[in-house]
């Protein structure tokens, strides 16, 4: 049976997760998919993501592909015949068909994360899991005046955790400011790709150099300097999401039209549904 690409768009809660890749301990976002592609197809799937969130980060717009041997739905429609085998943190936005070569990290353009953090007195109890809290109102001006300066290629590593592996700490961040949405101060960054736990160590110097009155000579005095120990500390995971992954527009396969009509029973007609409990 001919095999496709199948790219989804996922968004999970990351409270109870260990983070995105599978270890050999804990519970991980990239582990419960596979083992719902296993029951759904009968055999191992492998499943490749845009980004390797953190235990505790959340995600709008995660991205995975991996390749199937079901013919027998459309490609959107594994959105709903996926989601039937996941747990209710975790779901399928979208799904689509991508050219054979598409590779969910190695075809990524641009990854796009927020960071949500609610200023005042009293943080409402819902949120307590997705965003971070400080008592104070910062300003806002100074704070896009620091983000400003990561805008560019630069060298990242004082941004970077310890035991980061990956070789060269340069990246090119394409967005990097704030805005206010009510009490709660959101920060965007965008780039090609992040060191390992980067976004929560500018959050933490961010903060930190506003809060001392610092400024956009301060901030390059730190990101020259090349020590982590120069940075913030690492603002905690729950206030971050992978918002977005952006590809270039001609990687979606399109497929042969199929019939509305659809056989009885659904999706649980094609036989990729479990069984009703």
């Amino acid at each position: 049976m001919t095999e496709r690409n199948i790219r989804l768009v996922l968004a999970y809660d990351g409270t109870d997760f260990e983070g995105w890749q599978v270890q050999s301990r804990g519970r991980t976002v990239q582990g419960v998919l596979e083992e719902g592609l296993e029951r759904m197809h009968g055999h191992p799937v492998h499943v490749l993501a845009a980004g390797r969130t953190d235990s505790g980060v959340h995600a709008t717009g995660q991205v995975a592909s991996f390749r199937s041997d079901i013919g027998s739905i459309p490609a959107r429609r594994f959105r709903d015949a996926v989601n039937a085998y996941l747990p209710k943190d975790v779901r399928v936005l979208a799904a689509d068909r991508v050219a054979w070569e598409f590779h969910a990290r190695r075809s990524a353009r641009q990854r796009v994360y927020r960071y949500y953090t609610v200023c005042g007195p009293v943080l409402l109890p819902h949120l307590r899991a997705f965003r971070h809290w400080i008592r104070r109102t910062p300003d806002l001006a100074r704070l896009n005046e620091l983000a400003a300066v990561l805008v560019g290629e630069h060298d990242f590593t004082c941004f970077s955790a310890e035991g980061d592996a990956n070789h060269s700490k340069v990246r090119r961040v394409d967005v990097s400011a704030f805005h206010r949405e009510g009490d709660t101060l959101v920060y965007t960054v965008a780039a090609t790709s992040f060191l390992w736990k980067m976004v929560r160590t500018i959050m933490g110097t961010l903060f930190l150099l506003e809060e001392q009155g610092m400024g956009a000579r301060e901030l390059r005095l730190v990101m020259e300097a090349g020590s982590r120990a120069n940075a913030g500390a690492t603002a905690p995971a729950r206030g971050l999401f992978l918002e977005r992954v952006v590809y270039d527009p001609g990687c979606t396969v399109d497929e042969e039209p199929v019939a509305e009509a659809e056989p009885p029973g659904g999706l649980a007609g094609h036989g990729v549904l479990p069984p009703a409990p």
